[in-house]
């Protein structure tokens, strides 16, 4: 059965091709839940038979990302927290969804755009809170961008290296998550260190 989703998978990418992971990527980081594993591992896999460019692809894959993620920030920057949370379900938002990804926001700033595209869950749904705070969009894009680069790029590069092999793409998907969330860790603790050390620095006595 795995084998044959993933043949599917593998033949559906390559017949949508370049515009296809452009749009199934955009569904991805929308508020629809749609794994970025089943479009871009798919997408490695083809370069590596021939059949995609691997740097074409991963730009698509950034590229749809970007595009879902302005969805979300405009309809969050556009109705508003209450309807958010009044009218979410229509964008499979929940309150609890919600309010965790804007705990996220609050807590660690613009970064957590960045690596907010990295954590499952939070993927899909941190584009709202930053549309209510009405971050400015050349920041947001830029953050989502090289955070949606770095998960697209991983992606791509485990299907390009053993596509082929179903249990091989499992393991590795599964690595690269907990490889990717342990340093996101990491760099959120170094922003927040570096954030207070400024603070500090700002406010602290002049020396003579």
């Amino acid at each position: 059965m795995l084998q044959i989703l993933a043949h599917w998978l593998v033949d559906t990418v390559g017949t949508l091709g370049y515009p296809g992971i452009v749009l199934l990527m955009a569904v991805e980081s929308s508020f629809i839940p749609f794994p970025s594993e089943v479009v871009m591992i798919p997408a490695g896999y083809l370069a590596r038979q021939g059949q995609m460019n691997l740097g074409i692809a991963i730009a698509c894959g950034i590229c749809g990302s970007l595009v879902g993620a302005w969805v979300n920030y405009t309809i969050a920057a556009t109705f508003g927290r209450r309807a958010l949370l009044k009218y979410g379900h229509w964008f499979l938002l929940s309150p609890e969804k919600f309010e965790r990804a804007e705990r996220f926001l609050l807590r660690h700033g613009e970064i957590s755009t960045f690596v907010g595209r990295i954590i499952p869950v939070v993927r899909q749904y941190i584009s709202f809170p930053a549309g209510l705070a009405k971050m400015p969009l050349a920041r947001f894009s830029l953050w989502t961008g090289l955070g949606a680069g770095f998960w697209v790029t991983v992606l791509a590069l485990i299907g390009y290296a053993v596509g082929g092999n179903e249990q091989l793409v499992r393991q590795w998907s599964q690595t690269a998550t907990l490889w990717a969330v342990g340093g996101c860790i990491v760099l959120l603790w170094v922003y927040v260190q570096w954030k207070r050390w400024r603070t500090r620095r700002r406010y602290s006595p002049l020396r003579g």
